[in-house]
Parts: C-alpha cells; structure tokens; sequence
C-alpha cells in the first residue's frame, strides 16, 4: 500500500512539473529548424508556439511573420527585412517586440498601410541571406532592409550541420519537456567536429561576405526595390576601446562598398555611442533589448521614409517565381 502510495505521489509530481514546464515555459516545444543545401538552414515552416511566454510564429515561407500572400494588396508597402538572430529576435522576444513588428507600429502614416516581412534567423550570414533571397525572391516588397551586425562579417559559409545535433537547432520536438530541460541547462552541449573546422574556414571571408552583400544590392536593383543596409555593433564596441582592429578594418571595407555602391547605410556604431545610457539597448553581448529594437525600428523607418519610392509598373517586373511549399 505504501509501495503505491509513492509511486501515485512520484507520478502525480511528475506531470504537475511535465505540465508547468510546458504551460509556463514552452518547454517540450521548442522552435524546430530544417536543413538546406544552398540556404543552410531554415525555421521550419508554419511554427505556432509560445517560449518563456513569448509568442512565435513562423509563416508558410520560414519568416518569423504572419502567412502572407506571394505579392501586396495594391494599397500596401511591403518592406522585406533580411537578417539573423538580432532581426528575428529568438525565443527572447514577443512577436510584438520584433524589429519587423515595431517597424509596422510606428510607421505614423495612415495614408499608406505598411508590411514588414522579417525572414532571418539565428546565426545566419550575408551567405544565407543572399541564399534565401535567390530562392524565394522580394515578395513584392519596395525596400529591402539588410540588417548585420559586426560578427556577420566574418560569416562562414551556410551549412546544415547543427540541425538535429546542436542543442540550439533541433528538427523535432523532445519526448518531454524534461528532456528539454536537461539537455539544454545539465548537459554539455555535444562537440561537432565538422561544424569547428568549418568555423576555421580560411581565406578572404570578409571579402566573401561582402561580396555576397553586393549580390544582394543588385536582386534589389534588379526588382526595381530600395536597398538599406543597416550594421548593430557588439556591445564590447561602444566607448572605449572601442571596435578592435580586425573590426575597425572590416568595417571601413563595408563603408567603402556602400560608398562605391551607393547603397543607403545606417551604422549603429555612432549613433548608440551618442545614447546616454547605450548598455540599456543591450540584452546581451549582441542582441537587442525591447528599448534597442524600438531604437532600429525607429531609425530604419525615418531612413524609408527618406527613400524615392517608385511605383512598380508591372507586377512581374518585381518578384521572382517564388515556390509552393
């Protein structure tokens, strides 16, 4: 009687924290990742969940956005933003603390309704972007917004490695939250040889980047879109000392292609070192706080608006063929 007095207290406490680790957490659900061979990898496709209490949603095209239709209503601005992990802003942030979803809330036109598409990703470089690009197209969209950070100039190139084997990019759900719960917080995190060499890849790799940056202007330019290209800093870069020299020379090469380019460009560097208090726009070491995204979110809607934006004349000059999922 004892015996299974216990094992019903063992298994009643078992699904009440099974259960709260799920209702109150989302853990056991996790966002899921798909590999791709040109891409890298993807957010698996129509995603609807909740982590830490945040709201996720990813639609039919792996965009941490509603479903969409392939092109606007006529009525509609639609503004592509391309990025990863500080524009698609994790499990961290609430859909209605995304940059793309700020962006739409503070536009303050009512004479034109305004649509941003937020396709990115965690840890995704110029390469993927530009591989996501030359697999779905622009959407329609009349501004294409590039936005980087400091460390995506030194990308590698895209690849499906940590699907499935890194703890940060799983391809299906745990048994149980418990799972989950132990393999992220108890356990090492697994070493994955092929992803460590690839992390030593050789060679020019700013120079690959920011070639692959270049190719992203001209499917802009091609489609008739505005192209911006927007650069956050590491939070290690405001004040003093300041960008470390590696840095400092990837950077003045972007400036210089932009400048070559004429590419509209915002860097974030200046304009946070003149925040008061710039660490408040810091989550972490590189990702945005609520008040850091309000502040690009901002920001990139005054360089729009500052934008000739043409109408479009034919509807298949702007899209490329995009794919049924």
């Amino acid at each position: 009687m004892e015996f299974a007095i216990a094992i019903a207290i063992l298994t009643l406490g078992f699904v009440i924290v099974e259960g709260g680790l799920r209702l109150f957490f989302g853990f056991g659900n996790p966002l899921l990742y798909i590999p791709d061979q040109n891409i890298g990898y993807l957010l698996s496709p129509n995603q609807r969940l909740r982590r830490m209490g945040n709201r996720i949603a990813i639609n039919q095209y792996s965009m941490r956005s509603p479903q969409i239709t392939p092109t606007p209503a006529p009525e509609t601005l639609r503004i592509m933003l391309v990025g990863d992990s500080v524009a698609n802003g994790g499990w961290w942030t609430d859909r209605e603390q995304t940059i793309s979803q700020l962006m739409q809330q503070q536009w303050g036109d009512r004479r034109k309704t305004i649509e941003v598409l937020n396709a990115s990703a965690n840890s995704w470089g110029p390469r993927n972007e530009l591989a996501y690009l030359q697999r779905f197209g622009l959407f329609g969209s009349r501004v294409l917004v590039l936005l980087l950070n400091t460390d995506d100039l030194f990308g590698t190139s895209p690849t499906s490695i940590p699907v499935g084997r890194d703890r940060n990019y799983p391809e299906s759900k745990p048994p149980l939250a418990l799972i989950e719960v132990y393999s992220r917080f108890l356990s090492r995190p697994q070493i994955i040889p092929e992803l460590q060499a690839l992390q030593n890849e050789g060679g020019d790799r700013v120079g690959i980047n920011l070639n692959a940056i270049e190719e992203i202007a001209a499917i802009a330019s091609q489609n008739n879109t505005n192209f911006v290209l927007a650069l956050t800093p590491l939070l290690r870069e405001i004040g003093q000392p300041g960008s470390r020299d590696y840095e400092e020379k990837a950077r003045q090469r972007l400036l210089e292609l932009t400048q070559s380019q004429n590419i509209p460009y915002l860097d974030f560097l200046p304009l946070f070192n003149r925040q008061e208090n710039s660490k408040n726009l810091y989550r972490d070491h590189i990702h945005l706080s609520p008040e850091g995204n309000q502040y690009i979110a901002r920001s990139l809607c005054e360089a729009i608006r500052n934008l000739p934006l043409p109408e479009k004349e034919k509807e298949e000059d702007i899209i490329s063929e995009i794919p049924s999922n």
